[in-house]
């Protein structure tokens, strides 16, 4: 492959692997907890809750990018005490790892949401009256059981976080080798007179990543389902 592509092209397929794996390992323990929260319990300000987590589904990514910078830019919010710490966001690779994650984040919920939901409570309730805490019956009884929706959560969040581009651009701008991921690449690619080939090559590796992701996570979730229903994988 490094042969088919150029070193830019190159390194905007590495760095796309790279953002979009952290954002998901990073959000994936919060995308847990809060599919949980929403699925099973009872609180003030639910729905609230819900709709902030859906809302950069229905709002233009630009703006989704936009409060990213007002938020995590060197003068934002948020962006200062972290610089403060030697972590920077706005216009560094980070920094799309942070939009690609928001962005894939209700994708993700969603599909762990949904599992847990089709858990029978029943079986929580019979572990929790023989005793058990609400964290071990979570890691014992319904962890296992939703093991394939948090796959699935994985794989759409990946998904997407290695397709963002208007939230990461907004954010982090279109820098070769520092933050031009795959789509911002293929974007710069049609800028340019000639262009085509090269957006070309990059869409082919974008469908064979995300095709080769979505045949890994088939084979995974049968096995899991099969092992989950006491047959042999």
């Amino acid at each position: 492959m490094s042969d088919w592509l150029t070193p830019l092209e190159w390194q905007a397929v590495v760095l796309s692997l790279r953002v979009a794996f952290w954002a998901v390992l990073l959000s994936l323990p919060l995308g847990i907890f809060v599919a949980h929260a929403l699925a099973r319990w009872q609180f003030w300000g639910k729905g609230l809750l819900n709709g902030l987590v859906h809302l950069p589904l229905i709002l233009p990514p630009v703006v989704t990018g936009y409060f990213l910078l007002m938020t995590f830019g060197r003068q934002g919010w948020l962006g200062g005490a972290f610089a403060d710490m030697g972590v920077v966001f706005a216009f560094r690779w980070t920094g799309a790892a942070l939009a690609a994650a928001v962005m894939a984040f209700p994708l993700m919920v969603r599909a762990i949401r949904l599992s847990i939901e089709a858990v029978d409570p029943k079986l929580e309730d019979a572990a929790s009256t023989l005793g058990a805490s609400r964290l071990w019956v979570f890691a014992t009884i319904t962890l296992p059981l939703i093991l394939p929706g948090i796959l699935a959560g994985t794989v759409l969040a990946f998904a997407k976080a290695m397709g963002e581009f208007g939230a990461t651009i907004t954010f982090v701008s279109n820098i070769p080798v520092q933050t031009q991921t795959l789509p911002s690449a293929i974007y710069a690619a049609l800028q340019v007179p000639g262009g085509e080939s090269g957006a070309l090559r990059l869409v082919m590796v974008s469908v064979a990543v995300a095709m080769g992701a979505l045949a890994l996570s088939e084979v995974m979730a049968r096995r899991m389902s099969r092992r989950i229903g006491g047959r042999d994988a």
